[in-house]
């Protein structure tokens, strides 16, 4: 499988260039894209989940996840630079790994991408049924979750997922100029928390800093389980590199971007997640024998009814705010979220459907989904047939443990990333990087290290999703791309 039907980068370049995409995405705009892709849920909902799992030590978890982020994110810089092309850590693995191993980080990229759209149509559902249900306004509760949280199909999750799709289709140029519009509307959001809750802090609040200790392999529990759970609030600046086919000057344009946007958005999460654990205590909720309850269970459902603790809240900073009594400020907050959230949606969304075309445009996947439309100039097919998908899983499953599958899929591709970097260090020295990442034999290993280790700390249910969508996925290239494959024929797409 390794090195097996390895496109060369030159090859990769070319064949972009002769069904490419419009370049309009410039060093700003990708910086807010990649913001637009990192905050939301994660911060907004996900806290909660965090403090269940490590306690006050999430902040720990932060950093952790932070760290890994930053280390891949140095890979990213440098392959992005050397391949401006659309279709992140699959374009890179086929020119680097191989086409089998491509396929399966490209497969494993529609757990980063799709899920995570899905993920963020719930955390954004959360936040507009609260708002409604305080005015007066609430959907029955059937409409409002899915059936694994006691519902039965959440209405506005589908349909934001849906509105989403519609704005993609319009065209890249107008979604970024709303996407930045969101994410100034969610850092100010962000400032304003953090202004209320970092001096409300408690030092009693913060003891024990641990109370389920570091955690254990497959556990989900513990400061390195809230790190793999977390992880998903730092999931999305490599959208940006998804990207490179649109950007202009992407060998400058895209290290700005992936290392802007990830160093701003980390400042923020440490000092939203200090105000949120000093000011109101994150405690986990326990059973009978003195056990923290896992969260996304029966259990931990029961536990927390009629329970004011951060970590049995849907909309975690909103809910603290609540209990320092701001609730002017919580609500603006709140609709902050609802409408900044989108732009995470529509990122992912984005990010999901420039990896379909361009494995499309190498022949993994039929050529009909790189149909770019003729007026919108997009690629209207796939991001039509992803958007539906998006909206359905948002639909019908829980927010903790769709971020979770997200995150199965995000790290199994940084490690490519990473193993990438190095390979071509070795094979291909002589070859022009506009970006380097510094002290390289440290910084990749390093990542793939990191990386392995959030992995371990996945709930095993989640480990079990993930290998089984890899098999179905070697199935469906071996019976589809293997033999449709541009690269084997000596074929190159119209």
């Amino acid at each position: 499988m390794l090195f097996k039907r390895v496109k060369p980068l030159d090859q990769i370049i070319a064949t972009a260039e002769k069904k490419s995409l419009t370049r309009q995405l410039g060093a700003f705009q990708l910086t807010m894209l990649g913001i637009g892709a990192i905050i939301g849920t994660g911060i907004f909902v996900l806290t909660a989940e965090a403090g269940q799992k490590a306690g006050p030590g999430m902040m720990i978890s932060f950093v952790i996840a932070a760290v890994v982020c930053a280390l891949a994110a140095l890979a990213y810089a440098e392959l992005a630079s050397m391949v401006p092309v659309a279709g992140s850590a699959y374009t890179y693995t086929y020119g680097v790994l191989g086409e089998s191993l491509a396929w399966v980080v490209g497969w494993a990229l529609v757990l980063e991408y799709t899920i995570a759209a899905s993920t963020v149509c719930v955390g954004w559902s959360n936040h507009i049924n609260e708002l409604l249900a305080h005015a007066g306004f609430g959907l029955p509760n059937f409409l409002r979750t899915g059936p694994i949280d006691g519902g039965s199909f959440n209405l506005l999750a589908f349909l934001i997922g849906l509105a989403v799709t519609v704005l993609l289709v319009l065209g890249t140029s107008k979604s970024a100029k709303v996407n930045t519009v969101l994410v100034l509307i969610k850092v100010a959001a962000l400032t304003a928390f953090i202004v209320i809750a970092v001096p409300a802090a408690k030092d009693p609040n913060f003891h024990p800093f641990t109370p389920n200790g570091w955690g254990s392999p497959m556990g989900g529990l513990g400061v390195l389980g809230a790190a793999a759970s977390i992880f998903f609030a730092y999931v999305g600046f490599d959208a940006i590199s998804t990207a490179a086919e649109e950007t202009v000057n992407p060998n400058r344009n895209i290290p700005i971007g992936l290392i802007g946007a990830l160093g701003m958005c980390t400042v923020y999460y440490l000092l939203a997640s200090y105000g949120a654990v000093g000011s109101v205590g994150s405690q986990p909720m326990l059973d009978a024998h003195g056990v923290a309850l896992a969260p996304g269970t029966a259990e931990m459902a029961a536990a927390c009814q009629n329970s004011q603790a951060l970590v049995c809240s849907k909309e975690a900073l909103v809910h603290v705010l609540r209990l320092l009594n701001h609730d002017q400020v919580a609500n603006l907050l709140g609709l902050a979220a609802v409408v900044a959230l989108p732009s995470v949606i529509l990122t992912m969304t984005y990010g999901q459907t420039r990896i379909f075309f361009t494995m499309a445009r190498d022949g993994l996947l039929p050529a009909s989904l790189a149909k770019i439309h003729p007026r919108f100039h997009t690629p209207h097919v796939i991001t039509i047939i992803t958007g539906v998908f998006v909206s359905i899983f948002g639909a019908l499953y829980p927010v903790g443990r769709l971020a979770d599958i997200t995150n199965s899929g995000t790290l199994f591709a940084f490690m490519m990333v990473a193993i990438g970097v190095m390979v071509l260090r070795v094979t291909q020295p002589e070859r022009k990087r506009s970006f380097r990442t510094p002290l390289v034999w440290v910084v990749c290993p390093l990542a793939v290290i990191g990386c392995l280790l959030l992995f371990a700390n996945l709930p095993v249910e989640t480990l079990k999703i993930f290998f089984g969508w890899a098999v179905i996925g070697l199935v469906i290239y071996y019976v589809y791309g293997y033999r449709k494959s541009h690269l084997a024929n000596g074929t190159e797409p119209d």
